[in-house]
């Protein structure tokens, strides 16, 4: 932060963020052993190559970044999201994970592709060699010392940095039941925005462009859709017919479903190397 004309240390802001409501820091914060058991679970639900449509907007909007038959590094791949395009455009591909259930997932996927090489450690953690991109996308929600972080990933990229975050704002209920109804809501603790200010401050002019995404919820009953749309409310007890209110003007009835389209955003901030 030396020489930094703002007086805010915006890595202490990011790790006070994680922690919870309560002051705590969740436990898969810190239980590597429960984070794993975690990815386990979730890598044994998807199907074939199951990717979340709204990555596919966000990936054409990085790409413009990867050089033609660039050396990448994907950190904290999960099930693949980014690294089956990635694929596709780079020459060679290092997927760096701290979840060995992640990294077996993937490679079912690569078994004979010889340009994909596999890391299992944490990023803090990884010994790899330089690669002309470095990318991680929606990956950084356990790393403490993010400015140490954030530093490898520029001295480790040759050409260019990519950091992916989707962001805001909360889906619109909850500011319903905020302001009209006087609940306690579990806002965001951590942004895209904490990351630049952490770049500024580092020295690291990053370039950062907002993608505007949309996010459809389908429901088969409306009890399915309270008890989804309640697990924001901080309060201890609340009325159903509060989250029955605040819900009333944002979904509508299609085809039998319950829908609920939630606007939101991606952040794409990326950069040049910057030599320290």
């Amino acid at each position: 932060m030396k020489g930094s004309p703002l007086h805010i240390d915006f890595e202490k802001l990011w790790k006070e963020g994680m922690h919870n409501w309560h002051g705590e820091m969740p436990e898969r914060m810190i239980d590597d052993a429960l984070e794993e058991a975690f990815w386990s679970q979730s890598m044994q639900k998807k199907s074939y190559r199951q990717t979340d449509a709204h990555t596919k907007p966000i990936y054409e909007k990085m790409r413009k970044h990867i050089p033609e038959n660039a050396t990448c590094l994907e950190i904290g791949p999960g099930w693949g999201n980014y690294t089956f395009p990635l694929r596709e455009d780079a020459e060679k591909l290092t997927l760096v994970d701290g979840s060995e259930s992640v990294l077996q997932y993937l490679q079912q996927y690569f078994v004979e592709d010889e340009g994909v090489q596999y890391v299992h450690a944490k990023w803090e953690d990884a010994e790899v060699e330089k690669h002309d991109v470095v990318i991680g996308v929606n990956c950084y929600y356990r790393i403490y010392e993010m400015n140490e972080a954030l530093l490898k990933m520029n001295r480790l990229a040759k050409k260019r940095v990519i950091i992916g975050l989707t962001t805001g704002p909360i889906q619109p209920h909850y500011v319903v039941l905020d302001q009209q109804f006087g609940y306690q809501i579990k806002y965001p603790r951590r942004d895209y925005i904490g990351i630049v200010n952490m770049l500024y401050q580092l020295g690291i002019y990053a370039d950062c462009e907002m993608l505007p995404l949309e996010r459809t919820y389908r429901y088969a009953s409306y009890e399915a859709l309270y008890t989804a749309q309640s697990k924001k409310i901080l309060n201890d007890t609340f009325q159903i017919d509060d989250v029955k209110a605040a819900l009333a003007g944002f979904i509508t009835e299609e085809n039998g479903e319950i829908i609920y389209r939630h606007k939101f955003y991606a952040a794409i901030i990326s950069w040049e190397p910057v030599k320290r």
